[in-house]
């Protein structure tokens, strides 16, 4: 069975097929345990800030999901850009490391749509995500342009990822079924379908994939590749930590949003906050607390 899992030796070439062929890929040991380090204490920063704030809160485009897990207590499940906060998470959300990953398949002048802190608390059972494409989320599709071509997603993984804490798991070759209408509804994020979901779209559990990972690897994925994963070891939490940096990008030529990631190649620095998912950006741009709770995820 394809897995699209390769070595960092392979990042010229391999990497490209087994995306194209799988909708996927691993390209492994791109960052080291000292870069793995700091990213994991930017994780910690971050989630520490989110509890102080004690629920979901937003500041421009910068968000923090917080929740109330029955089984894990409160948890801060998601940051959306806290690269704008933290010096560690703009270094990495368009390391130069990462642009021959990605530069083959979508080009050197690239936006970014994308940039999240996921945790998933050990215990924490109502944290995971249903199966679904990336590509329900790209609103309006006016502003996306050739998303097929022009758009993919990458994932840091900061922890080990495994079946015991929650691994993603990937159907090899959905990205080429296209939209699939049976997965555009209902909730991503929360406790959910599970794999009963991907009877509807006529996908077979049993094909699935995990993204076994190790820290410092980078897995990178297609927009309308299926995916989705469990919660994180049962109640108790005996999975251990899983916290994984998403950051997507797209061809600037093909998308009217985003912030700059790399400009002729060479990454692009964040200034004043632009138009991305929030679109309240420039009428409602100060420190606030979300009502009922937390949006959908981006």
């Amino acid at each position: 069975m394809p897995d699209g899992h390769l070595a960092a030796g392979d990042v010229a070439s391999g990497h490209v097929a087994a995306y194209r062929r799988d909708g996927f890929a691993i390209v492994r040991g791109v960052f080291d345990r000292v870069e793995v380090a700091a990213l994991a204490e930017a994780f910690d920063r971050q989630r520490a800030e989110g509890l102080r704030l004690g629920r979901s809160w937003r500041h421009g485009n910068r968000c923090y999901r917080v929740a109330e897990d029955p089984h894990a207590g409160r948890v801060v499940t998601m940051v959306q850009w806290g690269a704008y906060a933290d010096a560690v998470l703009a270094r990495f959300r368009n390391h130069p490391r990462l642009l021959p990953i990605v530069a083959p398949l979508i080009g050197r002048d690239l936006k970014q749509i994308i940039n999240q802190c996921h945790w998933k608390p050990p215990g924490a059972l109502e944290v995971d995500y249903n199966f679904h494409q990336d590509v329900r989320f790209r609103r309006p599709r006016a502003a996306f342009r050739n998303l097929a071509r022009s758009y993919l997603q990458t994932g840091i993984a900061v922890d080990r990822h495994d079946a015991s804490n929650g691994a993603m798991r990937v159907a090899p070759g959905s990205h080429r079924l296209g939209e699939i209408a049976a997965l555009g509804d209902g909730v991503v994020l929360g406790r959910g379908r599970g794999d009963a979901a991907l009877g509807a779209a006529g996908i077979d559990p049993r094909r699935l994939v995990a993204l076994e990972l190790e820290p410092g690897d980078v897995a990178l994925w297609h927009p309308f590749t299926v995916h989705g994963s469990g919660p994180n070891g049962d109640v108790g939490g005996q999975g251990g930590e899983r916290r994984f940096y998403l950051n997507s990008y797209v061809r600037a030529g093909d998308c009217d949003r985003g912030e700059w990631a790399y400009r002729d190649g060479a990454p692009a620095a964040l200034a004043e906050p632009v138009l991305v998912h929030y679109e309240a950006l420039y009428t409602r741009p100060e420190p606030h607390y979300l009502e009922g709770g937390s949006p959908p995820p981006d």
